[in-house]
């Protein structure tokens, strides 16, 4: 199977304060992307940063005419991120990672082959390199929203996520918080689209703060959790 299956692809970064980080995690993409000589864009999305991201950002698309950048108003929440992302993406395939710099780019590549058979492919954290309270958590919700929804996703909010992009012309997301990637795989499941799932390496945060774990966060996600669930319910 070809890994040139994959010829044109957008690549984006939510980012929310990565001062610190955005222009490493922006040039590692264009150092892994340059050489495959496929039609690609780099998008950030600036998520309300209260910090230089914004402006570093700007920077960055003015000097090289395959980045640019949506930017927030104001701090609107991860899965308006992602909304956003997908929605400026304009190639025929759109993989995201976080701008915070715990991912190595160059395990992208590698995804491209399954792409001939699959709608999705969902990373894992092979060794996830957070807190104990935080992998408790994430492990907490997986369970949780695999078991409403019938899914068996190893791990279900890995920001390391390749997809063809005309799924989202088939579903509609509504979530703007941390709920966005249970919505995106119950809804495109529902559509019949196949996911694959493969682990990558996990590296510690260098910069930045993480913002994941806050409790108003959590609370949000339950909240929208429960909310999704008589929505695809009342589909059903």
């Amino acid at each position: 199977m070809n890994a040139n299956c994959v010829t044109s692809l957008s690549l984006f970064f939510p980012c929310f304060n990565e001062q610190d980080n955005i222009e490493r995690v922006v040039k590692s993409a264009l150092d892994v992307l340059t050489p495959l000589k496929i039609d690609y864009e780099v998008i950030i999305v600036d998520d309300g940063s209260r910090d230089k991201t914004g402006q570093i950002a700007d920077s960055l698309a003015a000097k090289d005419k395959h980045i640019k950048v949506v930017h927030h108003q104001t701090n609107r929440g991860y899965g308006a991120a992602l909304q956003s992302g997908f929605s400026a993406a304009s190639k025929e395939f759109v993989f995201y990672t976080d701008g915070d710099g715990q991912f190595d780019i160059k395990e992208l590549p590698p995804l491209f082959k399954y792409m001939t058979d699959y709608g999705i492919v969902s990373c894992y954290r092979i060794k996830r390199r957070d807190n104990l309270i935080r992998k408790i958590n994430a492990l907490g919700w997986t369970t949780l929203v695999c078991l409403l929804f019938r899914m068996k996703i190893k791990d279900i909010d890995c920001a390391f996520k390749l997809y063809k992009r005309s799924i989202f012309d088939d579903i509609k997301m509504r979530s703007t918080g941390a709920l966005i990637n249970t919505e995106i795989f119950a809804r495109a499941r529902r559509k019949g689209y196949k996911i694959f799932q493969v682990g990558v390496n996990h590296y510690p945060r260098t910069a930045g703060e993480q913002t994941g774990a806050r409790l108003r966060v959590i609370l949000r996600a339950f909240k929208e959790l429960f909310m999704l669930y008589k929505q695809i319910k009342d589909d059903e």
